[in-house]
């Protein structure tokens, strides 16, 4: 139950990234840089609320699974939980700053799509990161 538990919360976390991938930032990157701002300014702490704690189940739960699992599914979920580890790592290597320069408006204008451009290919290493993780554990999944 715990390798099930695990795949379905990476799943979700994966799909959740893929979306904001799909939806957020191509909507982010149609917008007049003041109306970004503003609305990054509102609805940032949204994102960190509802990313935070998935991120950190997609991390705690194969972790958890691999430990209790025996081989070949314990290696799947080990390299399940270092990607989605990788995920978390990110935060603090790139996106803590990039999110603060965008909640204080400290990115100028004329930067901002340069600055949202390297935001989604950062982005983007998560969501592969995400959904190696999720397939990692479908193969865990299967030895069950």
């Amino acid at each position: 139950m715990l390798v099930v538990s695990a795949t379905a919360v990476l799943g979700l976390s994966a799909g959740a990234m893929l979306a904001e991938a799909m939806i957020l930032v191509p909507f982010w990157r149609s917008l007049p840089a003041p109306v970004f701002f503003a609305w990054y300014r509102d609805n940032g702490d949204r994102l960190m609320r509802f990313f935070a704690p998935l991120e950190v189940g997609a991390a705690v739960l194969p972790i958890i699974a691999a430990v209790s699992a025996a081989p070949p599914q314990r290696q799947w979920l080990i390299a399940a939980s270092a990607c989605a580890v990788a995920v978390i790592l990110a935060f603090p290597v790139y996106f803590k700053n990039a999110n603060a320069s965008f909640t204080a408006a400290s990115v100028s204008e004329e930067d901002l799509p340069a600055a949202l451009g390297r935001w989604a290919r950062w982005h983007w290493v998560r969501v592969i990161l995400g959904v190696l993780a999720f397939l990692a554990s479908i193969v865990a999944v299967s030895f069950s």
